[in-house]
């Protein structure tokens, strides 16, 4: 077997095979003579069938067939021999394949790029600190108490805070547009549910009102033919309902299962939730830190057959999230930036994963369930669930390598310690994706 290789454009190459017309010819034969002695041709008797008709009846197929397998064995081998990290799947062209010719074809694909860690002390890191103190506590009480508010009627003018039900129709130049009509839809005023100026028009009203009122929908609204433009909204005021939250009592906390309605052990449940919550918020912080540090440290072709799977990936999890109507596909395009990036990180990741030496223990990877485990109803049932499910206790060892990962370049790195506030760190937009 002759093997070269050439190399294209950033990672492609091209491995030219040969296989010599005896290899070939020799396992033709042999297949064709394991077939005599079993083949059923009308005329011959079972076993007796000559050579030369065996040949003439199945020699065509048989040459095709050992063709396809040698491609495939020889570019095993020819890959192994030049010593290739194959990325992807290869495209093979065959050049020569005919009976009694030398087998003769071009493998194009790409191979993974080299990964030389550069001097990752110099890797200059933020990591975020936080405490919970009493009034973070407070303030996530008083979130749960308005979590739990409801309305009753009232016989009053709005304010802000009241629920009002209301009926509309939304006109622009008089005329109503699509969309712009509803029966009976409760909202809350001040909640901002509404475009600017929608809900501010409807502070002072009273059950049976009837007004109509002027807005201007946002320049970014996601209605193109709306962006911008002034309606008039023709309204009707149903009810109004003020709220009314619970007080923070036995009862309450009998409702977040304190089966006692000890108040300081519901604070206490709060407590311990919120610095689980903290803790994997600063480690998640502090994960993109490093990875994004890692990233522009080492720049490095990835290959594209790569990112394409990591494309469909993506695409096959926001599909199944729900963020897909309708069977609607994205084009490639769109996530082609977080799609190289994974795969970007994946390959530096391995390397230092390699370069440390980190191996993740039972003990680390028993603490990550639990830790999981903990925000169900029934940990037990979790952990059980886990430790009966291979591959999901593989997942689990995934994320605890990487971690420890992380601290390991944190360890190396120039750190600089960062104090916030809890309130500041939890806000939604701060909430890594």
């Amino acid at each position: 077997m002759q093997v070269s290789v050439e190399t294209g454009e950033g990672l492609e190459r091209k491995l030219t095979v040969q296989v010599p017309a005896e290899t070939v010819e020799k396992e033709v034969e042999t297949r064709l003579k394991s077939m005599s002695g079993r083949v059923r041709i009308d005329g011959f008797r079972p076993g007796k069938v000559p050579m030369k008709v065996v040949k003439q009846q199945y020699g065509q197929s048989v040459q095709q067939e050992v063709v396809g397998e040698l491609m495939q064995s020889s570019f095993r081998d020819a890959v192994v021999q030049e010593d290739l990290k194959l990325a992807g799947n290869p495209s093979i062209e065959p050049k020569t394949m005919g009976v009694g010719e030398t087998l003769e074809y071009v493998a194009t694909f790409e191979v993974y790029p080299e990964v030389t860690l550069g001097d990752l002390s110099a890797l200059e890191i933020e990591r975020v600190q936080a405490d919970i103190d009493e009034s973070d506590i407070d303030e996530m009480i008083e979130t749960l108490r308005k979590q739990r508010t409801t309305y009753d009627v009232v016989e009053r003018a709005s304010v802000d805070g009241d629920q009002l039900t209301i009926s509309f129709e939304g006109f622009m130049d008089d005329v109503a547009f699509e969309g712009g009509k509803a029966e009976s839809v409760p909202m809350v005023l001040g909640s901002g549910s509404m475009i600017p100026g929608f809900e501010d028009a409807l502070i002072g009203k009273s059950a049976g009102d009837e007004f109509s009122f002027e807005v201007t929908f946002p320049d970014d609204y996601h209605v193109d033919d709306l962006k911008g433009k002034p309606a008039r909204f023709e309204t009707k005021v149903i009810s109004v309902a003020e709220p009314k939250s619970p007080e923070v009592d036995e009862e309450f906390a009998k409702t977040f299962g304190i089966e006692s309605g000890d108040v300081e052990q519901l604070r206490k449940d709060i407590s311990e939730n919120m610095q689980r919550e903290l803790r994997n918020k600063l480690q998640s912080t502090l994960k993109t830190n490093v990875m994004d540090a890692l990233l522009d440290a080492h720049p490095i072709d990835v290959p594209a057959s790569l990112v394409d799977e990591e494309c469909e990936v993506l695409q096959k999890q926001m599909s199944e999230a729900g963020q897909l109507q309708g069977g609607m596909s994205l084009p490639k395009e769109l996530f082609e930036p977080q799609a190289k990036k994974r795969v970007s990180l994946g390959l530096i990741v391995a390397e230092v994963i390699k370069k440390a030496e980190i191996r993740p223990d039972a003990d680390q990877v028993k603490a990550k369930i639990e830790d999981v485990a903990a925000t169900y109803e029934d940990p037990q049932e979790v952990i059980n669930h886990y430790q009966s499910n291979p591959q999901l206790t593989q997942g689990i060892e995934g994320l605890v390598l990487e971690d420890m990962m992380v601290e390991w370049i944190a360890d190396q790195a120039k750190v600089t310690e960062v104090v916030e506030k809890f309130s500041e760190i939890m806000k939604p937009e701060n909430t890594q994706a």
